[in-house]
């Protein structure tokens, strides 16, 4: 049920961007058309990340990041998931400069102890470990300033509803299954600071 409802979602996010063609389907020339960027608040977390923006008309872009975090760290910290969160943005002057506000969707599977996340969103994580998968959706806004031709900052920020199943376990490592559960959320599901290269 629940992955056919994010299922929906992504649909309707690709069924809304169609209208973005031109009645031939084919896309304005004089501003950029597609871009790579990679976000720093991610990387700051030494999670690989990588996002594709591609122009569909005069006022939409859609934008696609994957996140990925495979390491474990010193006393066995980690972090482990894989995030895709795409977005249908709606720009208020022109695609990749100035303001934009943003609708999105988002998946995440994660392998997750020994931190202390904020808001306290896993209880007991700092000594144990939880596993599981997030499907949620939102609402964004951002700003991105060209600073070059080639290059742009951009900064965005979302709220939105997620959804999560776990499985918590008693230790870092191993131990035995301590509970199965689910967990609603309402509260921030986005943020970045991306560092963007056009590339037509």
């Amino acid at each position: 049920m629940k992955q056919s409802a994010f299922i929906f979602l992504l649909l309707t996010i690709a069924l809304v961007s169609v209208r973005g063609q031109d009645k031939a389907g084919n896309l304005p020339l004089a501003s950029p058309r597609l871009a790579v960027k990679t976000n720093l608040l991610y990387d700051a977390t030494t999670t690989f990340n990588l996002g594709v923006e591609v122009k569909l008309d005069s006022r939409y872009t859609l934008d696609i990041p994957v996140n990925y975090n495979p390491f474990t760290y010193s006393g066995n910290k980690k972090l482990k998931h894989i995030l895709v969160q795409p977005e249908l943005r709606y720009w208020l002057y022109e695609p990749f400069f100035g303001h934009f506000f943003g609708v999105h969707a988002l998946y995440a599977n994660y392998n997750v102890g020994a931190i202390k996340l904020p808001l306290d969103l896993y209880p007991g994580l700092e000594t144990g470990r939880y596993r599981g998968d997030i499907f949620g959706a939102g609402i964004s806004y951002g700003y991105q300033w060209m600073l070059s031709p080639r290059w742009s900052l951009e900064a965005t920020i979302g709220l939105g509803y997620a959804y999560t199943d776990y499985d918590r376990y008693e230790c870092k490592t191993c131990g035995k299954l301590l509970e199965s559960g689910s967990r609603h959320y309402f509260g921030p599901t986005k943020a970045g600071i991306s560092i963007i290269y056009i590339i037509k």
